[in-house]
């Protein structure tokens, strides 16, 4: 008999209820709890994203009208003040680690390939500002008439998969962040120009960590080698420098390389700045190039899930709101790794919402979306007692 859950239902199945009511019991997210669980809300927030509800009353009132279908995922449809103020006082840290659960499992199902010869692991550092009312969400400092939270991301290149995520107020500067990780050493780390600070520099080249990055048009130099370049490659120089302004050398004493390539499409000279000195110019033009990968993913975020507007006003309401966005979207990339077909998160994102609550193999429906499910063993055998 081909008998299945809800597709929603299945996914759930990704988190284990063991695991993540030892999450809840960590973080003691049910201290003082009354009735409504930790399992009701995360469920009622991934529904939140999957589903694109936009407020309160549309998650409580659209699982309220699948009533008959949430059995099997172990709730009860919440009401909405319920589900507030578990958003409110709940620890968003218990999102964090489901996260990182999640991630772990992930890795070790779908090993990602590698784009690049070179052994290293490839990260890219980034963040994205996250605008909001300031009258609304007075905590979130960023401009006096403007408030806003920022997303510093760490995407692994391996699968492109967010690895590492922070959410601040909209004026914490991005490379304060990055002085907070800690990388394996021989780890490749690109980032863009908001991340310039020569005392990181040193740092993590004394630890064995490399980056990538572009140079800043006023920065003072010395070159120390000019290597040969490629041909046909647009790489124009190839240099081994030496920073020369009196505090830049203090904060960051070692050599490093400066690399200038010609955008053919831009028609501009861009000048990336690395501790590499072994890989080749053009592999770090095209390290730097598959940086844009951050950028799509923090644009498929935005577009796709619900992460732009906010179902609370209060920092707790909101870190929970992004967290379960970065779990969806996470469920979303190894739904998209594992299946046949070949989906578009956004196509993925869009016909999944529409299936949520459809009984089918999840798996199934993945592989072949749009081919007819097949026939349930009892209708078949129900609709013959009838004609008979």
């Amino acid at each position: 008999m081909n008998r299945f859950c809800s597709m929603f239902s299945q996914i759930l199945k990704f988190i284990p209820r063991t695991e993540f009511e030892s999450r809840v019991r960590k973080n003691r997210a049910e201290r003082h709890a009354r009735g409504f669980s930790s399992w009701g809300q995360f469920v009622a927030m991934l529904f939140c994203q999957l589903g694109r509800a936009h407020s309160l009353r549309e998650i409580c009132d659209g699982l309220a009208t699948c009533e008959g279908k949430l059995v099997h995922l172990g709730i009860e449809a919440p009401a909405r003040s319920s589900l507030a103020y578990a958003n409110e006082h709940r620890p968003w840290e218990l999102y964090r680690d489901v996260f990182a659960d999640l991630l772990g499992r992930v890795r070790n199902e779908v090993p990602g390939g590698k784009k690049f010869r070179f052994k290293n692991k490839l990260m890219s550092l980034d963040a994205s500002v996250i605008d909001l009312c300031c009258e609304l969400y007075d905590w979130a400092k960023f401009r006096r008439t403007k408030g806003a939270i920022k997303l510093h991301l760490l995407l692994d290149h391996d699968g492109y998969l967010p690895c590492f995520a922070v959410v601040t107020e909209g004026k914490v500067a991005d490379v304060k962040v990055a002085w907070t990780l800690d990388f394996a050493p021989g780890t490749v780390v690109v980032f863009d120009r908001g991340y310039n600070d020569y005392e990181l520099f040193g740092r993590w080249t004394e630890k064995g960590v490399y980056f990538v990055t572009r140079m800043k048009d006023k920065a003072l130099y010395e070159v120390v080698e000019e290597r040969p370049v490629p041909q046909n490659r647009n790489v124009l120089k190839d240099q081994i420098i030496r920073l020369s302004s009196a505090r830049a050398e203090d904060k960051c004493p070692h050599l490093l390389r400066r690399v200038e390539v010609w955008n053919p499409d831009k028609e501009e000279v861009l000048v990336f700045l690395t501790n590499h000195l072994s890989l080749g110019a053009s592999t770090i033009a095209a390290i730097y190039k598959d940086r844009w990968q951050i950028e799509l993913f923090f644009k498929a975020l935005k577009q796709n899930l619900k992460i732009k507007t906010f179902v609370g006003t209060s920092p707790n309401a909101v870190k929970t709101q992004v967290w379960s966005a970065l779990i969806a979207i996470l469920l979303l990339r190894y739904l998209q790794l594992k299946s046949r077909f070949g989906w578009s998160l956004s196509n993925l994102v869009a016909l999944l919402r529409m299936n949520l609550f459809t009984y089918r193999d999840l798996w199934s429906w993945l592989n072949d979306p749009f081919g007819t499910p097949p026939p349930d063993d009892e209708a078949v055998r129900q609709h013959a007692l009838v004609l008979a």
